[in-house]
């Protein structure tokens, strides 16, 4: 079947397709349904089976006779090294290391925080929790202690899971120190951390309270897994927000096996076996779903890297990675994709690599602009596949289905809604609005397995957050628009929608006119306060390496490009060349905290932001255009 037939199969009978789907989970109760709807708008599926992640990710595998089979490569171009651990090795880790939490009182809902860098030792303390029902919350290794703290006080872990260090290249971030200013700063403490020492650094281990990875593990007996109810949270992942509290993501457990499984052929178009590779962090929910449990669940083999798209040791890593693990489909953020143009923007450097085996580029975690993706198409000759989903989701609302049907890519749209989701655009009074018009981008309830139920301990907010603002429906956050044909396009978040003497402008139309320009390898557009028009946009332009021209005349080319492409209405004029964008370590560009420094603004400094000097940056380069004065 192709895809309309298996969407259209899914809307007519949303419980059989995922009870179908569910058959490929091993189930120690099979579930007697799927959705349970009885505090709807608050939906729950798969609740009254019993299940066990780490079963399904690591043990069905071996007791297949799988065993031998590669579960994990660690290919680490910042220590110099490549790990090989088969699923059989995997399971004997994973097991002593939840017969050690377990004999130190760590159980089933007991929760477990994991800030680690990007190593194997971070997947199994992900999957020795899952094992015995723990919940954890992976934090960001090296996020900064007051963050790590107000983490701590929400989740109140009975025990903290951290790396001595994490290596950047040239550099040791230096991991437990940040542990103890947070455990000193949060009002709950944990019981004990368990401290994995790398060779980089030898942390201090504080007595009675910190116990060392290898001799905290010695003697115990391995634990078995541990079936918890379908609806029994997995983990809980703090998104990065800006202002305010985090909010504790949660994942229920059968429905995240079910929907992560199925994603893999579907969407990934990969076999058990083959190798797949998310070149993301375990901190980001990238990293929980595709380095850590949907590869693993499927039988797969992930890698686990530790280095950078460019600087480890240069614009080419990433062609290496995939030539030497032989890797089959890839997933990777545009930002990523964007500073190895920059660096190598004639894509010189793949000629050194075999990517024959490479089937597809998978982008997502930011807008992919056309001018990224046509790149990628010429330089590797494969589809380039932009997809679109949320750390609220946990996998593809939009994409295209390579595994069912390889559907006609239109650049700039992540393609379809999936099998679970119902999109619907809406105006702001709640109305859908004709294809080809901007509005709020809305998914109908319910939400489909393995999509948060609720925020952790914060049930309100989960519905105050996402459910109020128009009724029946999920509130993504994000604008944008559906075609003639039902393709989706992603334009901005809802307050990048910018209103320009009336006219509701989105950013993203405008960056990827700007995008376009031959000399820029990157750039961000900003609404910013004006006296006669309310909004005016403004861009921030980063140009490729070697280019000489100068800035003047590139501005100027891009205010006729916004003319030309956009119109008039845009009232484009306003445009500054940096070196740099404002970051999260996961790659989206700041640009709330970019437009509250043009229009001098207080900001709360971003918990996520990858270098806070880039702001100081910003706001020199804003200050010539008559902004930042505040």
């Amino acid at each position: 079947m192709g895809y309309r037939e298996i969407y259209d199969g899914w809307k007519a009978d949303p419980e059989g397709f995922w009870m179908q789907a569910a058959q490929a989970i091993d189930w120690d109760v099979a579930p007697s349904r799927a959705l349970d709807a009885d505090r709807a708008p608050l939906y729950e599926w798969f609740s009254d089976g019993m299940v066990n992640t780490c079963w399904n990710a690591v043990d069905r595998h071996v007791a297949a006779g799988h065993g031998d089979r590669i579960a994990i490569i660690h290919d680490s171009p910042v220590t110099g090294t490549v790990r090989h651990i088969s699923y059989g090795e995997l399971q004997t880790r994973v097991a002593s290391l939840a017969g050690a939490l377990r004999a130190r009182g760590i159980g089933k809902g007991d929760r477990v925080i994991i800030y680690m860098p990007m190593v194997p030792e971070a997947l199994e303390a992900m999957l020795a929790c899952a094992r015995i029902g723990a919940i954890h919350s992976v934090v960001f290794g090296g996020f900064a202690a007051h963050e790590l703290a107000v983490r701590i006080d929400d989740a109140t872990p009975k025990a903290v899971i951290a790396a001595s260090c994490g290596v950047e290249p040239g550099r040791v971030v230096h991991y437990k120190p940040l542990v103890d200013a947070a455990i000193a700063q949060a009002r709950h403490k944990p019981d004990f951390c368990v401290i994995f020492q790398r060779e980089q650094e030898v942390a201090t281990l504080i007595p009675g309270r910190d116990l060392d990875w290898h001799a905290f593990q010695y003697g115990v007996t391995p634990a078995d897994c541990v079936p918890v109810e379908g609806n029994h949270p997995a983990y809980i992942l703090y998104t990065s927000g800006t202002t305010g509290a985090p909010k504790g993501v949660v994942r229920p457990t059968g429905g995240h096996l079910v929907a992560l499984d199925w994603t893999m052929q579907a969407i990934y178009n990969v076999q058990p076996g083959e190798v797949f590779w998310a070149a993301s962090d375990v901190g980001w929910v990238v990293g929980h779903s595709y380095i850590c449990y949907a590869p693993l669940i499927h039988g797969n083999t992930t890698v686990v890297f530790e280095g950078k798209p460019v600087g480890t040791p240069d614009a080419g890593t990433f062609w290496r990675v995939i030539a030497e693990h032989d890797v089959r489909s890839f997933f990777t953020a545009p930002t990523a994709l964007r500073a190895i143009k920059r660096e190598d923007p004639d894509g010189l450097l793949m000629a050194d690599y075999d990517l024959s085996h490479l089937r597809a580029l998978y982008l997502a975690g930011e807008r992919a602009d056309p001018d990224t993706i046509l790149w990628a198409q010429k330089a590797l000759n494969i589809p380039v596949i932009d997809h679109w989903w949320q750390t609220e989701t946990g996998y593809t609302i939009a994409g295209n289905p390579l595994g069912i049907e390889a559907l006609p890519v239109k650049i700039g749209s992540p393609t379809v809604p999936m099998p679970g989701y119902d999109v619907r655009i809406l105006g702001e009074d709640g109305h859908e609005v004709p294809a080809g018009t901007l509005g709020a981008i809305t998914v109908k309830l319910p939400l489909p397995p393995g999509t948060l139920p609720t925020l952790w301990n914060a049930e309100e907010r989960f519905v105050k957050s996402y459910l109020t603002t128009f009724p029946g429906y999920y509130e993504t956050g994000d604008a944008g628009m559906c075609d003639a044909d039902g393709y989706l396009y992603i334009m901005a978040r809802t307050d990048d929608v910018i209103n320009v003497a009336g006219h509701r402008l989105s950013t993203g139309a405008i960056e990827e006119v700007l995008a376009g320009h031959p000399d820029v390898a990157e750039c961000a557009v900003i609404g910013v306060a004006d006296a006669l028009k309310g909004q005016l946009p403004l861009g921030f332009l980063c140009l490729n390496r070697g280019c000489t021209r100068s800035a003047a005349e590139i501005v100027k080319e891009e205010v006729a490009r916004v003319r030309d492409q956009i119109g008039p209405v845009a009232a484009f004029k306003l445009a500054c060349v940096v070196e740099r964008l404002p970051k999260t370590r996961s790659g989206k560009i700041l640009r709330a905290t970019m437009g509250k420094i043009a229009d001098g603004q207080d900001f709360k400094m971003p918990a996520t932001i990858d270098d806070p000097a880039i702001l100081d940056e910003i706001r020199a380069a804003l200050q010539p255009l008559g902004y930042a004065r505040g």
